[in-house]
Parts: structure tokens; sequence; C-alpha cells
């Protein structure tokens, strides 16, 4: 006789992490996903990949602002670059 315990051995798309989060933070889980009547874990799941998100965006900015310091290429105004009267492109 064979014993899986729990998912071992079950096909699954998802990989499981436990965490450990203090009172505090799991009862403020718990009301956000109350709110949004999700279940807790698909919660903590919109709240990791909005967190990895703003990662991405600060990551992101960090480079832009780094090109802006040492652009030395002409400026554009927006109505130059997205203006009603932008010729339109021939092929």
């Amino acid at each position: 006789m064979i014993h899986f315990w729990y998912t071992k051995g079950m096909a699954t798309a998802k990989t499981r992490i436990n965490i450990s989060v203090s009172k505090r933070v799991r009862d403020d889980l718990r009301s956000l996903a109350k709110r949004d009547q999700k279940p807790l874990a698909s919660k903590v799941v919109d709240l990791v990949e909005q967190a990895l998100e703003l990662e991405e965006d600060i990551f992101l900015s960090r480079i832009a602002d780094e090109r802006l310091k040492n652009y030395k290429g002409p400026w554009l105004s927006h109505e130059e670059v997205w203006g009603k009267n932008k010729k339109k492109r021939t092929r």
C-alpha cells in the first residue's frame, strides 16, 4: 500500500509556498480576502503579483532615470510626438 502526503504525487500547475506571518498580518490578509470575497490564498497571490509589478516598475524607473541623466539628443514636445497634425507615414 502506498500513501501520498497531501498533494505529493498530484499534478498541479501551481507551486505551493509556505510562509509564516505575524497574527496582525494574518488578520489583515483575512480582512482583505473577506472584503474582496476571495479565498485567503487567492488574495495573497493577488498581493504578491501586485508587489512584483511594483518592484519591476521601480527597477525600470531607475533605468529610465539613468538614461535621462545621460541623454544628449534633441527633446521633442508632446505635440511633436503625439499631436494631431503629425504627418502620416506612407509605405
